[in-house]
């Protein structure tokens, strides 16, 4: 059994809640802030170098040769790939010097992709056939996270429009906000209520 498939769906509901909650309160309390940081993200190179660094740093990890104790702890079977995995563990880090020298436009949202990715898989092992219907809510946000991060891989520059459209009506980055925050309540109200010992 992979780690992510160990993972509790209390516990992981409870760190997205406060993620979700943190995130859309401050897009309500300080919108002007985090409004200009959205607006420079996807031009801010070094911000998306570390990104891609982690992104695919996280990646080598499912793909790390055995043996290497808790190096090893997240690696997976790839089924019909895993003769492939020697080549990848080679490939991974020459990637992350070519990308991060040779891409200049929107890397950050490239990054924040890969990300994305990276992330949806312990969210929807921490949910698969767990009794709660409720559940539902941590896999409906991971889908959600990988089809936006499949278009920001794809075509970043969608990313750029989504947030010139969001920012251009306060009403709409309220509505945003507020959206997110209540998405965050009712996951911690789930988590509380009836994810506990799952």
């Amino acid at each position: 059994m992979h780690p992510y498939q160990t993972l509790s769906l209390f516990s992981t509901g409870l760190v997205l809640s406060v993620w979700l909650i943190g995130t859309h309160l401050l897009m309500l309390l300080k919108p002007m802030m985090v409004q200009d940081f959205l607006k420079k993200f996807p031009r801010n190179q070094l911000l998306g170098q570390l990104l891609m660094g982690v992104g695919l740093a996280w990646f080598w990890l499912l793909i790390a040769p055995a043996g290497m104790g808790t190096l090893s702890a997240l690696a997976m079977d790839l089924g019909e790939f895993n003769g492939a995995k020697g080549t990848l563990q080679i490939l991974v880090p020459i990637t992350l010097v070519l990308v991060c020298v040779s891409i200049r436009d929107f890397l950050a949202v490239r990054a924040l992709g890969l990300l994305g990715l990276m992330l949806a898989a312990p969210l929807l092992g921490a949910a698969f056939l767990k009794d709660p219907g409720s559940r539902l809510l941590v896999p409906i946000f991971a889908y959600v996270i990988l089809t936006g991060s499949l278009f920001c891989v794809g075509m970043p520059y969608m990313f750029r429009d989504l947030i010139t459209w969001v920012t251009a009506d306060q009403s709409r980055w309220r509505l945003a906000s507020i959206t997110g925050l209540l998405y965050g309540v009712a996951t911690l109200g789930c988590a509380l209520q009836f994810w506990r010992g799952f």
